[in-house]
């Protein structure tokens, strides 16, 4: 068995990404380089670790033995080099954080900016996903921090608290709901609603909640970000629904209506998770101490 740490992140990343076109695009290989590496590792094997199937590929049995090993030799080759980062000059550590669409626009920006500026041996994986997906990515040690909603399951994880973040309804002057009363989501099904990127984990959160009372957003135009998204709002492109701190911090403007919603899931809150805080590389071990702070 001759598999390399090049072999390792690659398999990972065709599994994350469901095919071996992507992986081979986030492990920065040629498809063709990608394909000889998973070929020679079955090679080398003698069995099958993917099913290639028209939408993609899944592990096999032994391909998922080897995704649980993989990780784990990676994770203790990452902590060696961070361990190893604190002593030699020009050799950095890598930090993997996942977060949802609030933390990531909201309150990461300038937190991150100021960590990495004390911490010249470090680099942070940044990525966006939903809430649900980042807690099994945590699960299975794909990652070593996450930022997510209190409204998603975190058993087995170790949880601290991060930010209050609720959502709310933001709504033109003179919109039908814009009579000083709190609506339900339901209420607002029913009107055209300005969207965030549909790749984005609000995005998707909110129009899952659609599809559980058995409806759908009637989503006019999609915006880039929350700023976006509130100067449509202002103009008359429809309503929305963002975090109230994208609203705090814009100047006071009479151009629109902030309205609280009735259901539970607006009124949430975020957590930083890790499997084990205690069991974190060096380097991770600082980032969470320095988010919770």
């Amino acid at each position: 068995m001759h598999f390399d740490l090049t072999d390792l992140r690659l398999y990972l990343h065709i599994l994350d990404t469901g095919n071996i076109t992507a992986g081979a695009a986030r492990s920065h290989l040629s498809l063709a380089a990608a394909s000889a590496r998973v070929r020679a590792m079955e090679g080398s094997l003698g069995i099958d670790l993917l099913e290639r199937g028209r939408r993609g590929v899944s592990p096999t049995p032994a391909g998922k033995a080897l995704a649980e090993h993989a990780r784990l030799l990676l994770q203790q080759a990452e902590r060696l080099q961070q361990d190893l980062a604190e002593y030699a000059k020009g050799v950095k550590g890598r930090v993997r954080l996942l977060c949802n669409t609030s933390a990531m626009t909201e309150y990461l920006p300038e937190l991150l900016a100021g960590f990495l500026k004390t911490h010249p041996n470090l680099d942070i994986d940044l990525q966006e996903l939903p809430s649900s997906r980042i807690t099994h990515a945590l699960r299975e040690g794909a990652a070593d921090l996450g930022i997510v909603s209190d409204a998603v399951d975190t058993d087995g994880l170790q949880a601290w608290p991060f930010r209050d973040d609720p959502l709310v309804l933001i709504l033109p002057n003179g919109h039908p709901l814009a009579d000083g009363r709190t609506v339900r989501f339901s209420e607002t099904l029913s009107h055209d609603y300005v969207g965030l990127n549909a790749a984005s984990a609000l995005a998707i959160h909110l129009e899952e909640q659609a599809l559980h009372i058995g409806s759908r957003m009637q989503i006019r135009i999609r915006a880039e970000g929350f700023d976006g998204m509130i100067r449509m709002v202002t103009h008359g492109a429809g309503i929305a629904i963002v975090p109230k701190a994208a609203v705090d911090r814009r100047p006071t403007e009479l151009s629109y209506q902030c309205v609280p919603l009735q259901e539970a899931w607006t009124h949430r809150a975020l957590l930083l998770c890790a499997r084990n805080f205690e069991g974190l590389p060096t380097y991770a071990k600082a980032l969470a101490r320095h988010l919770a702070d």
